[in-house]
């Protein structure tokens, strides 16, 4: 089998879809040339994430790492979803085919996007170490 039934069940029932009109962060990233594009909002209260959404237009991987990465924050700290990584979403979905394993690192930089523009809209200090400039994704896109 090609996608372990936790992918498949974030990938035909994914959670907490859809837009946030008042988000306190949102984080967009993607590529066209890939045709994954990842959009995740965040409202934040008191530092801890009380609601995530997500719109994603890809393949059943990218929709269903980006649905176990919002499960993952939702409810931490905000400090806490930047220590998301995409191997503990590609381990919390039970592996992903090793063409697949880009979609995680998008995951990972849609929710890192997302905490960079919340801090940015709120004037806290950050280290720019933690938010790297360049897409690491679409290394292993193979386009």
């Amino acid at each position: 089998m090609l996608y372990s039934e936790k992918v498949m069940d974030h990938f035909q029932n994914p959670r907490n879809v859809g837009k946030m009109e008042d988000a306190d962060g949102v984080g967009e990233v993607g590529n066209a040339v890939c045709g994954d594009i990842m959009k995740i909002y965040i409202k934040v209260d008191n530092g801890i994430i009380t609601d995530v959404k997500f719109n994603t237009f890809g393949c059943g991987s990218a929709i269903a790492t980006s649905s176990m990465a919002t499960e993952m924050i939702k409810g931490k700290k905000i400090e806490e979803a930047l220590e998301l990584t995409n191997k503990a979403v590609v381990e919390a979905l039970d592996g992903l085919p090793a063409h697949k394993l880009h979609c995680s690192v998008l995951a990972e930089e849609a929710v890192k996007a997302a905490v960079k523009d919340y801090y940015d809209k709120n004037n806290i200090d950050y280290d720019e170490t933690l938010f790297p400039a360049d897409c690491a994704h679409c290394e292993g896109c193979g386009k």
